[in-house]
């Protein structure tokens, strides 16, 4: 089994209340190969929510607290970013999976690049706040410009 942004599994869930939708990812989800996550969602986000970047450095700044989530609004929302890659990676690991698929350029799951934090469209390489964790924890994390390869690796 393998995790997949629920976005990219056509679950409406982004910050716009939009969808990246992926059909070959949401048929894996249908045969039952793969488990979809939002950890924004599940740390207690609605959607659509105030887009939000990384200030001050990407996911693994994050985790050691000389970076924060912000949203659009100004409001810190780091605490959310961080209780929802919480929750996620107990699902992953309950569940034994050790791949995922997640969203490129997400502050949650960007697993090469992530926008600034300037909210002007301009992006670094970093990744996310679940990402940094995940990738903490052992698990291989690709993403949509990739996901093949998540596939053909155990």
């Amino acid at each position: 089994m393998i995790g997949i942004s629920a976005c990219l599994g056509g679950i409406c869930c982004r910050y716009d209340g939009g969808t990246q939708k992926i059909s070959e990812l949401a048929a894996l989800v249908s045969e039952q190969k793969a488990l979809l996550i939002c950890p924004e969602v599940l740390g207690g986000l609605s959607t659509p929510r105030q887009p939000a970047e990384i200030i001050g450095g990407d996911g693994f700044a994050v985790w050691q607290g000389t970076a924060k989530v912000v949203d659009t609004a100004g409001k810190d929302v780091t605490e959310a970013f961080k209780a929802g890659a919480v929750n996620a990676l107990a699902q992953l690991q309950k569940l034994g999976i050790n791949r995922l698929i997640l969203k490129e350029r997400s502050p949650s799951c960007g697993s090469q690049m992530i926008y600034d934090g300037s909210f002007s469209g301009t992006k670094i390489t970093g990744v996310g706040v679940a990402t940094a964790l995940f990738q903490q924890n052992g698990l291989q994390v690709y993403s949509e410009e990739n996901w093949q390869q998540a596939l053909t690796e155990s």
